[in-house]
């Protein structure tokens, strides 16, 4: 009897080790499944190349750039564009005082006022235009009895005075303007020729 105990319990120990065995070879087949779709995945997930990633980083700083450009003519349009509604405004308000005045001289003719008044208001109002033009730093371009210069004249005829050498302006039709280096209005004038 104790050889049958010892047989089936050897059966028994046997046979845990076949399920034992068993069991590792399914877990170990299990396991060479994973690895497999491990491999697949890796395989169907191609590695990232460094230059594909620094292309797209550069890609992105671009982008970002360009935003950021855009943003910045945008801003430069408006402060512009105030700026240009600024001066605007500041050269307009130094000449609404001059046409007060001249409002005033056509009122003082109207009412048949002292000429002599309307003459002196005249020249007062003058002298205002001629300040305003000197607080916005405008300037008349010389052009009386100085050489022909066509960056600042603009002849519109031909004279004869054999008094004066060639190419000297003898005579001024309209007076000229500049803004420091900028002409604003070329002086139209005579041009001296003795041939």
């Amino acid at each position: 009897m104790q050889d049958n105990e010892m047989k089936e319990k050897q059966a028994e120990q046997e046979a845990a080790e076949a399920k034992a065995a068993e069991q590792e070879t399914a877990e170990a087949a299990e396991a060479e499944k994973a690895e497999d779709a491990k491999n697949a995945e890796e395989a169907a997930e191609p590695e990232v190349d460094p230059k594909d990633a620094k292309i797209e980083e550069l890609q992105n700083r671009l982008l970002r750039l360009q935003a950021d450009f855009e943003n910045f003519r945008r801003r430069t349009n408006i402060e512009k564009e105030q700026l240009s509604t600024f001066v605007t405004a500041n050269v307009v308000g130094k000449f609404l005082k001059v046409l007060d005045n001249f409002e005033r001289a056509e009122a003082s003719v109207e009412k048949g006022d002292n000429v002599d008044a309307v003459v002196d208001g005249m020249k007062k109002i003058r002298r205002q235009f001629e300040d305003a033009f000197k607080d916005l730093k405008v300037e008349e371009i010389e052009a009386q009895n100085v050489k022909f210069d066509p960056n600042i004249h603009e002849a519109v005829m031909r004279g004869h005075n054999p008094e004066l050498d060639d190419e000297i302006v003898d005579m001024v039709f309209e007076k000229g303007y500049k803004l420091g280096d900028k002409v604003i209005r070329h002086s139209k004038v005579r041009v001296n020729t003795n041939e």
